[in-house]
């Protein structure tokens, strides 16, 4: 019968996939009704319907609700109401063979076995799987989900300590655990504390002695209130909030380009922190600051949803193409959720959340919500410099007209005089290789032949271009410069984007120059070239004749670097010169048409046709270019023009001419102070979006709409849109809820991350999850108060700030207490999360280098604007590369938060002091001990070079005697004077090694790196 019953379960062995090691309910007394809801609902939830549920119920078992359990499953009933024994799921139960992995606990199967047998009552209804928090996952009664409650500061049991109303919750605590506080520290260790902290940088020695002198309330307080009112206050905090959103100005993954115009998102921030902007309306311009504010300011802030990696190079299938895209939005999802949340919600993205009460479904709602994600550069202008730049261009546009009066009027004059003449008589300049396609693809006046690549076709002289072939040519025999490449050309279509007309390139396609059509401009023709290295727009005027005949393209490079272009013979917008010429190797190059380069592929071919073309070994003049084109007869230069004029119209035309070189400058110089590129969010139409079942793009599911998750009770997830709303739309809805005051999570999650960076650990330790993985509030009575009191102060962190840090337990000393005290809190509490005492910290890698700048006087006032470049940037076969380089001068004597942060370009003094790569999330930093720290702090060449200058400095300020140098320099790097036996061995370190020596020495100090 056993063996029977067995064979005929197919779906035992694979019943209640997880279970916990944890009892979750106490054992029910033989007579003792079973309660279904509070005690079999729980154990099925947190034991069962992971795989026994109602989409993919394993072996047709749904323990969901009461029809579809009493059914049973493919091997039939598994529950027989008040008969356990002859329940199929009890005897797999008993024995230990399902759950297959960890069998119920005794208590656990008494109470399933209890309830079968007291008539397995099961009330109307549908389990709700997310409904109740289990030993083993989350629901919607998880404690962070809980609407913000008012919480009373406790009764204050030791008022002589107590400041605020932090301090009771602390001394509640503590008191419980069987702990005491510690004494306050005194006046040099607090005063560097609170510098540290809320700016970053040290005291200097006159401010430490003014407040050893009156260490009242009131200084303390005014010391707090000036430090908030420094603009170095946002430096310091913000650096945190970019480490949480992963700021970085590179794109990361292979390609890893440069972003040099991110850092209008890190002044953002800074600025905005500096303003005491309201954290409900800092995170909302973060997510819709474009849609409210027009202008810089608008863009800079939503450089939010950009700030972290992305992938340029995805693969060439439909389905490499959606993963890739999918994978970015999971990343970015991550940052949202984590950032502003604390919710993981990406781990949705394959199944229903394994431990936190978010759906497949509810990711995907929220995918949706982010889909018209996009990542590049705008152009912003501002208005006040808008007018400034309009009176420049007016006053160009009156010398230009007049110059071009001048010129006019004498270029008739001359074709008059030549058509009376017959004198004029034009030469065309010879060629190093000509093509005219007349039936065949040789060289009409050397030795480059060409040969066909692809379905190549000539047709009545024109080489036929079918955008999947191109022409090379034989090996050039000579090294080559300066050059010349032209071409007769007719485009197939105008839509065309990058194709090559004719290209020199080193054979392997590494290096090249080419006339490319449409490629970073639309519609224009420009300077194609290796990585942009020498492309830039032209300002040409849009090309519309093309596609009807044949135009004459030509660009002329030359020696300076200064790159010319020309259409029909005629000068074709701007020169531009943007870096020095490639030289190429003789029998290492080539010509190509067709194709901007090797090797073949994308958007590199051109559709058209080529009527002739020719490559010359030289930069030919505007009235060469003009004869070649055919229009030497109406073509008259600049030269011919002075020539004809009498004295006085010269002198004239040079002044205009001097006029427009200085307008044109203001011009340039005011368009950059106009017009500012911005990295940011450059939103596309939102996605309709489907659920990918088990994340496969190639298994979708059902379309849904932009919305959010039902996981907070009281804080519905609809958007109330339809799956094709406006992106504009998506995102408001987004923002509204997450900012919200209804949404708990959102005060909850600052208040904790501001905590963390004050103490060294939150309320609750992991600052990005306050879900089921993260960690159990230390102080959840305290953690309530300080999020609702948040709020009703409007969401203001300097508020917070000071509520913190005026605290008495903010205020403790780290080694107050005898030993025999400390071996007793130790033991209750090594960690000091109930803290009771302060925690000792040793400052980030950039507060360490800038502290480094501040105590050598070195540190520039200098904020805001480009970031100053410590590393080189080398771009290789499409990749870019970092490297450190030793650097000094002012411009890098910023602050660290204004480096250029590229990802991968690291820095070793930041690195061996754990400064984290900006490809991930950083919302804990890590702190090591290891011996590079201190051969870094003795011997890097920026500490080595900053010891010289802090020296230099303790001599100008201290003068010659010794004692007095040694004094001042203690001063300056510890903010204490050196007692007797350090004023000994500093003085003879000096006499022996010189006053670098010991700045270098203080520089390695652990109260120079650690902050008490």
């Amino acid at each position: 019968m056993r063996n029977r019953i067995v064979n005929k379960l197919s779906w035992v062995s694979i019943f209640c996939g997880i279970l916990s090691s944890f009892s979750i309910f106490v054992e029910a007394a033989p007579a003792q009704r079973i309660d279904f809801e509070k005690q079999i609902a729980p154990l099925f939830v947190s034991h069962c319907l992971e795989c026994h549920n109602a989409v993919e119920p394993e072996g047709g078992l749904s323990l969901t609700e009461a029809k579809l359990a009493f059914t049973g499953g493919e091997s039939g009933k598994a529950i027989l109401a008040g008969d356990s024994e002859g329940s199929l799921l009890w005897e797999r139960v008993q024995a230990d063979e399902m759950p297959p992995k960890h069998p119920l606990s005794d208590d656990e199967k008494r109470l399933l076995k209890a309830w079968i047998e007291q008539g397995a009552e099961w009330p109307a209804g549908v389990i709700d799987p997310l409904g109740k928090s289990t030993a083993t996952r989350a629901g919607r009664d998880f404690w962070s989900l809980q609407p913000l409650r008012e919480v009373n500061s406790p009764e204050d049991i030791q008022p002589e300590w107590s400041r605020n109303a932090i301090d009771p919750f602390i001394l509640k605590r503590l008191r419980h655990s069987g702990l005491t506080p510690s004494p306050e520290a005194n006046s040099r260790t607090l005063i560097r504390r609170l510098y540290f902290d809320l700016i970053g940088l040290p005291p200097t020695p006159e401010q430490v002695t003014a407040f050893i002198a009156d260490p009242s309330a009131e200084a303390y307080q005014q010391i707090v209130t000036k430090l908030l009112d420094s603009s170095h206050y946002g430096e310091r905090w913000g650096r945190h909030w970019l480490d949480v959103v992963r700021f970085g100005e590179s794109d990361g993954f292979e390609r890893n380009f440069q972003r040099e115009n991110a850092w209008h998102y890190r002044d953002w921030v800074i600025n905005s922190l500096n303003a005491d902007m309201p954290y409900d309306e800092f995170v909302r311009r973060q997510l819709i600051g474009d849609l409210e504010q027009r202008g810089i300011e608008g863009a800079a802030s939503t450089g939010f949803w950009v700030a972290g990696v992305h992938n340029t190079v995805v693969g060439g299938s439909e389905r490499m193409k959606l993963l890739a895209r999918h994978d970015e939005i999971e990343e970015v999802l991550a940052t949202v959720g984590q950032t502003f949340l604390g919710l993981t919600i990406n781990c949705a993205r394959c199944h229903d959340h394994k431990f936190d009460p978010v759906t497949q479904k509810e990711y995907y709602q929220f995918a949706s919500a982010i889909s018209g994600l996009g990542y590049g550069e705008r152009v912003e202008s501002i208005p006040d410099e808008r007018k400034i730049l309009a009176e420049i261009e007016r006053k160009l546009a009156v010398v230009k007209s007049e110059l071009s009066q001048i010129d006019e009027m004498t270029r008739l004059e001359i074709l008059k005089e030549r058509e009376t003449n017959h004198d004029f008589i034009p030469v065309t300049p010879a060629p190093y290789a000509r093509w005219e396609f007349d039936g065949n693809l040789l060289d009409s006046v050397g030795s480059l032949d060409g040969e066909a690549v692809g379905q190549v076709q000539l047709e009545e002289g024109a080489l036929v271009l079918d955008g999947s072939s191109y022409v090379k040519t034989e090996s050039i025999s000579q090294n080559i410069s300066e050059k010349t490449l032209e071409v007769w050309i007719q485009l197939a279509g105008l839509d065309q984007r990058g194709g090559g007309a004719i290209s020199i390139e080193k054979r392997d396609g590494s290096f090249f120059d080419a006339i490319v059509y449409g490629e970073q401009q639309s519609g224009h023709w420009m300077s194609g070239s290796n990585n942009f290295a020498r492309t830039e727009s032209f300002r040409g005027i849009q090309e519309t004749e093309a596609v009807k005949r044949a135009v004459h393209v030509a660009i002329v490079y030359q020696e300076d670097g200064t790159i010319i272009g020309y259409r029909d013979g005629l000068p074709y917008g701007q020169p531009i010169r943007k870096s020095p010429l490639h030289e190429y190797a003789a029998e290492e190059t080539e010509i190509l048409f067709g194709l901007r380069h090797n090797p073949p592929g994308g958007n590199r071919f051109l559709k058209g046709k080529i009527h002739r073309a020719a490559f010359y070994d030289r930069a030919l003049t505007a009235e060469e270019i003009a004869a070649s084109a055919g229009r030497a007869t109406d073509y008259v230069s600049e030269t011919q023009i002075v020539d004809w004029l009498n004295e006085a119209q010269r002198q004239r035309r040079i002044q205009l001419k001097s006029q427009i070189a200085e307008l044109t400058l203001n011009k340039e110089q005011q368009l950059k102070v106009t017009n500012q590129k911005i990295y940011t969010l450059t939103p596309r139409k939102g996605e309709v979006t489907k659920v990918y079942l088990r994340g496969d793009p190639a298994n979708e599911g059902e379309v849904v709409s932009p919305a959010a998750t039902e996981a907070i009770p009281a804080l519905s997830g609809s958007f109330d849109l339809p799956p094709d709303a406006p992106e504009a739309e998506r995102r408001r809805k987004l923002a509204a809820w997450i900012t919200g005051p209804a949404n708990p999570l959102f005060a909850r999650v600052i208040v904790n991350r501001v905590w963390h960076y004050h103490f060294g650990t939150g309320i609750v330790d992991t600052p990005n999850d306050l879900g089921f993985n993260g960690g159990r509030p230390s102080h959840p009575e305290l953690l309530e108060y300080l999020a609702l009191q948040f709020q009703q102060n409007e969401y203001r962190l300097k508020w917070l700030h000071r509520l913190i840090v005026t605290s008495s337990t903010y205020r403790q000393t780290t080694y107050g207490k005898s030993l025999a005290e400390w071996e007793q809190a130790k033991k209750l509490d090594a960690g000091n999360r109930l803290l009771w005492r302060g925690s000792s910290r040793r400052v980030e890698a950039e507060i360490l280098r800038d502290a480094i700048l501040s105590v050598s006087g070195k540190l520039t006032a200098e904020q805001g604007g480009p970031s100053f470049k410590d590393v080189s940037v080398t771009l290789n076969s499409g990749t870019t590369y970092y490297e450190p380089i030793d650097v000094d001068g002012p411009e890098f004597w910023r602050r660290t938060i204004y480096r250029f942060n590229p990802r991968g370009g690291r820095s070793a003094l930041l690195d061996t002091f754990d400064c984290p790569d900006p490809s991930a999330t950083a919302p804990r930093r890590t702190v090591t001990t290891t011996p590079l720290q201190s051969l870094s702090l003795m011997n890097n060449v920026f500490v080595l070079r900053m010891a010289d200058y802090f020296a230099e400095r303790v001599e100008r300020e201290a003068g010659e005697n010794v004692d007095a140098q040694v004094k001042l320099a203690w001063q300056l790097a510890v903010s204490r004077d050196p007692n007797s036996r350090e004023l000994e061995l500093s003085t003879q370190l000096v006499n022996r090694h010189g006053l670098s020596a010991l700045c270098r020495g203080l520089f390695n100090l652990n109260e120079f790196v650690r902050i008490d």
